[in-house]
């Protein structure tokens, strides 16, 4: 499956969706992206004929609830966007022969290893955020098809819209010192390149669960310095620990995926993070 139609689930506002619309459009595929008040995701029978009549071959959900600290006080909306969502969409899916490109987190570890996570370590989250999205990839896998695609990616920055590494550049052009967490380990990843990847997979009719990340780890205070230093601030960050930062949700410690299934299977090698920071602060500057 090279082109055809696909429906983006959040590829009007989302980080992602709008980074899968961008380089599936390049690609040649015709992309249909309707807003809420086009076409009501949740409602079964709507989005049966919306697919059959656009001819639809593949849909990718890029919709989440990814406020982290926001769901544990909105416990209801995060399963209703990251549980009941897919299960509609995979329901519509499976029954109409039309593929399934599904995103969920890093945030369904514990954190408690010390080497990257593969597709086969136990998932064990430890917030609704992590619950909520585990709760989405299981009702999927329940009643797996040929179709079905789930991608883990983590840390996701990326142009189109805010992100973690925007806000820190934007803050240092203030001058303020800030202070990062640094004992929170992670994937960071850019949109495009995860949206390039995917398609990759997609290309290969594979199926299953996979990690797609780009290539290599850091703290979120690395993360933080390295867009600072791409973008030519030399404005100091404070290293701080997440007890001195408390959050209402838990994060895990490491998070770090291993992306070696994605590589075996699709015959690439995710680039390094920072290559990848660089060309997207070096657009961002422009």
């Amino acid at each position: 499956m090279n082109t055809g139609t696909a429906l983006i689930a959040g590829g009007r506002t989302g980080l992602l969706g709008q980074a899968l619309v961008h380089v599936m459009q390049q690609a040649g595929w015709t992309i249909l992206a309707p807003g809420r008040d086009e076409l009501d995701l949740f409602d079964l029978r709507q989005m049966e004929n919306y697919i059959r009549i656009n001819n639809v071959k593949l849909l990718a959900n890029a919709v989440a609830f990814t406020g982290v600290d926001q769901a544990e006080d909105e416990q209801q909306e995060a399963y209703r966007l990251n549980r009941d969502l897919p299960a509609i969409l995979g329901k519509v899916c499976r029954e109409n022969n039309v593929r399934l490109l599904h995103y969920s987190t890093d945030y369904v570890f514990d954190g408690k290893k010390q080497t990257p996570y593969t597709t086969e370590d136990e998932p064990r989250p430890l917030s609704v955020y992590g619950n909520s999205k585990l709760a989405g990839e299981v009702v999927l896998m329940k009643k797996p098809w040929d179709g079905l695609l789930v991608i883990r990616s983590a840390w996701l920055f990326g142009p189109f819209k805010t992100n973690f590494v925007h806000k820190m550049i934007s803050m240092a052009k203030t001058g303020k010192v800030l202070s990062v967490i640094h004992d929170q380990v992670g994937s960071p990843t850019c949109t495009l390149d995860l949206a390039r990847y995917s398609m990759e997979l997609v290309n290969k009719e594979t199926s299953g669960l996979y990690h797609v990340v780009n290539k290599g780890q850091a703290s979120w205070c690395e993360l933080a310095s390295e867009s600072l230093i791409c973008a030519g601030f030399s404005t100091g960050i404070t290293p701080i620990t997440s007890r001195d930062f408390p959050q209402k949700a838990r994060r895990p410690a490491y998070s770090v995926l291993d992306a070696a299934k994605f590589t075996m299977v699709s015959g690439s090698q995710a680039r390094p993070w920072v290559q990848a920071l660089h060309d997207y602060v070096f657009k961002l500057q422009e």
